[in-house]
């Protein structure tokens, strides 16, 4: 009698770990999975558990327990989530006019994560998206990683380093946009001049915090712009470098060299010209195909050759939307340009998932179909490069966010100005007025 109850004791406990493990799961089998850290799946299955991966693979060989909710995907292609490096969505603003290096200014205090331009974004298929100030100023704030979840509050779309700060990076730039009337710079070598003296500025603050040790009475005056410049120098914040011109480059290579930061090259139009010294340099950079004429004269040699020249020179390389300069809802068209002129399939997708994820130090939640990882994918009609291919479904963290069968989803997606405006709603496709 004994020896039953135990055995009846044991067997009840494993069902119930069984149906504990099961809760919270979801199964996507039969599509074409392209899992970008490794190889592609055909026929095969993404398994979720909660907001993480559980298993990727085959459908004959991860199993799919018993109850769990089944989509089927046959004739569909997976990928993960898109990566965005630099976005302006969300009415984001940074510095102001007053000086040009405002390393204390933070977009996190003046993103609007209601707008639609987060829709948009979601409806492209982007599931993590560095928020950027304007590229006016040396200097114009520090920027935010957001994950693409649908809230209320920025607080919902908030990502943490491991050590609990707000994740972002800090936001740079040379060239003509900062060449401005005083207090702004005049020169480019004025304006390198500027970036070094702030960063002089903040070692000797580090350095005064150091020698004060436990002493109150040694430590220097609070100060916002020196304590985020001492994140740079410690490696704690990425420094994201808007640039164009090859000597641009070459003179943010210097700053590096003087004062040890960790930097992400941001449009690089001359990249074809000195690829080989950003591979040298292990400089990854982030990059945009504008295919309409016009732009700034500092951008006059943008290739579609760059990505390719990139990556037959070693060095990482991303693309990036710039949004509203490319719609977030045609990401995926910046890829297709880049294996147009001459980039790898592969590499040209791993440009918007892991090489991005990689720039940002979040290659270890994203950027990939991994076991562990954050469950962000999208769901797309086929061939993630052909002009034909939509996106149909958008996940971040195993929800839904997007999905185009539903009537308001698919208006952000195909709709113009007033799509996902309120004010506008009667002229949207989905009333009587608009003719549907």
């Amino acid at each position: 009698m004994r020896t039953r109850w135990w055995v009846g004791a044991l067997l009840a406990g494993l069902f119930s770990s069984i149906a504990l493990g099961q809760e919270g799961m979801r199964a996507f089998v039969g599509g074409r999975i392209i899992t970008v850290s490794g190889e592609v799946v055909e026929n095969g299955v993404l398994l979720l558990r909660g907001n993480k991966i559980a298993n990727v693979g085959p459908l004959d060989r991860v199993l799919v327990p018993a109850g769990v909710p089944v989509e089927d995907v046959s004739g569909k292609v997976i990928i993960p989530g898109l990566v965005d490096t630099h976005s302006h969505i969300g009415q984001v603003e940074g510095g102001d006019r007053s000086a040009p290096i405002q390393p204390d200014v933070r977009v996190m205090d003046s993103i609007n994560v209601r707008h639609s331009s987060f829709q948009r974004a979601q409806a492209g298929g982007i599931t993590t998206a560095n928020i950027m100030p304007g590229s006016g100023h040396l200097m114009s704030g520090q920027t935010l990683y957001l994950k693409l979840r649908d809230g209320d509050v920025i607080d919902d779309l908030l990502l943490f380093t491991p050590d609990g700060r707000i994740a972002g990076g800090m936001k740079m730039a040379n060239g003509t946009n900062s060449r401005r009337d005083p207090p702004f710079p005049g020169t480019r070598a004025k304006s390198a001049a500027l970036v070094r003296e702030q960063f002089i500025k903040a070692q000797e603050y580090r350095d005064k915090i150091a020698r004060a040790g436990e002493d109150p009475e040694k430590m220097p005056d609070r100060d916002l712009a020196m304590e985020a410049l001492v994140e740079v120098l410690e490696g704690k914040r990425v420094v994201h470098y808007h640039t164009h011109r090859h000597d641009d480059v070459l003179t943010i290579f210097r700053l590096r060299e003087e004062f040890g930061f960790q930097v992400v090259l941001h449009h690089v139009s001359d990249a074809w010209k000195v690829a080989d010294e950003i591979a040298a340099a292990g400089v990854p950079s982030s990059i945009i195909l504008v295919d309409s004429p016009g732009g700034k004269l500092e951008a006059r040699y943008l290739l579609f050759e760059s990505g390719a020249a990139l990556e037959r020179a070693g060095a990482l390389v991303a693309f990036h939307t710039d949004d509203y300069i490319t719609d977030s809802r045609l990401f995926l068209r910046q890829p297709a340009l880049g294996v147009r002129a001459g980039m790898s399939r592969e590499v040209a997708l791993q440009a918007v998932t892991l090489a991005p994820a990689k720039m940002m130090d979040l290659d270890d939640r994203i950027g990939s179909l991994q076991a562990g990882k954050d469950a962000d994918f999208v769901i797309l009609s086929g061939d993630p490069f052909s002009v034909y291919t939509r996106v149909l479904e958008t996940w971040v963290e195993g929800v839904k966010v997007f999905d185009r069968d539903n009537e308001k989803d698919r208006l952000i997606a195909e709709g113009g100005y007033g799509a996902g405006n309120p004010r506008f709603e009667s002229l949207d496709c989905l009333t009587e007025a608009g003719g549907r």
